[in-house]
């Protein structure tokens, strides 16, 4: 029987440890070979390149994803001075950061940033169809102390139009935007979905958005509800929602009826927040759930929650194996 629910994960991987330990270009090829290898054997139908090479030790809380993005980028300074910290405490959005990840000081360029070589060394280590991931605009935005463009929304989509010159060069078989703070602030939903719509208008292949509620060093930051984000969700270009879910229940599942059909709608069903591993059963039954509600038709996909960069990599690969058995076991394989 041939698969009609896709399978995934979400982006990130745990840093192998020899990697941490001797870091070079030809070891975090290696890497990366291992990641990709890891999915395939699991059968996971759209791999990740893990993001290895984004990893920072200084900031273990988000694996990342902020600094790759933010410090390479023209006119954003990373050395942050004591005015600095005071200014950025007194802004309250960003309470669970002691710092920003930058200061704004002028008109915001790619500076270094190169997300077209990254992509072009994942592309070579595998043939499976391949899925790049690139942090939101908006929540990179928000991490940052902004004193040139002194306007959030214009900040964000100076950074939106400097991501999407980017993306307009590779062409992975998916590229997803992985955003997990509009999730706490729904009434940003309107202009955040046009910045959000600047990249996913550059994408050649097919587009998904990942939506989260954070997981800053295991932790959710955000306190929103699903039924705020539908009308959001709505008005994005994607071509499917890849939504955390297993983690908070699936008491929110009846909102998703109102999301617009042509959106394929990817159900959460491996929990990263937690070290126990799901078992093929529990997963069939979270898509059983999500059936009975949504219809069997509207499951497209199912991954895990969030990325996996916070577990040990045996976890990791026993819950990608558990995410296609289930699989395979709801679909009667």
């Amino acid at each position: 029987m041939s698969a009609t629910i896709k399978t995934t994960v979400v982006g990130s991987y745990p840093v192998p440890e020899w990697l941490l330990a001797m870091p070079s270009e030809q070891a975090l090829k290696d890497a990366t070979a291992v990641v990709f290898q890891t999915q395939e054997l699991a059968g996971i139908d759209v791999v990740v390149d893990g993001e290895l090479y984004r990893w920072d030790i200084n900031h273990p809380e988000t694996n990342g994803m902020i600094d790759y993005f933010i410090r390479p980028l023209e006119n954003v300074r990373t050395a942050i001075t004591r005015s600095d910290l005071h200014h950025f405490r007194e802004l309250h959005h960003m309470s669970f950061r002691a710092k920003p990840a930058g200061v704004v000081t002028g008109p915001i360029g790619e500076g270094t940033l190169d997300i077209p070589r990254d992509y072009a060394r994942a592309r070579a280590l595998t043939d499976a169809p391949l899925k790049f991931t690139v942090t939101s605009p908006y929540m990179l935005a928000r991490t940052l102390l902004d004193l040139h463009y002194c306007d959030l929304q214009e900040l964000t989509m100076a950074i939106a139009q400097v991501m999407a010159d980017q993306i307009r060069e590779i062409a992975p078989d998916y590229v997803q935007i992985d955003e997990a703070n509009i999730t706490g602030n729904p009434s940003d939903a309107p202009w955040v979905a046009d910045a959000i719509n600047v990249v996913l208008d550059a994408v050649q292949t097919t587009p998904c958005v990942h939506l989260c509620f954070g997981n800053y060093g295991g932790q959710s930051i955000q306190s929103g509800h699903w039924q705020d984000l539908i009308a959001f969700c709505n008005a994005m270009h994607m071509d499917h929602l890849v939504g955390e879910l297993k983690f908070r229940g699936y008491d929110e599942l009846e909102y998703f009826k109102d999301l617009r059909p042509e959106i394929g709608f990817g159900l959460g069903v491996i929990d990263v927040k937690k070290t126990s591993v799901e078992s093929p059963e529990d997963v069939a039954r979270s898509i059983e759930t999500a059936a009975k509600v949504l219809g069997p038709e509207r499951i497209r996909w199912i991954h895990p929650d969030c990325g996996f960069w916070m577990l040990k990599r045996s976890v990791a690969d026993a819950k990608m194996r558990a995410l296609v058995a289930g699989r395979d076991l709801y679909e009667g394989r």
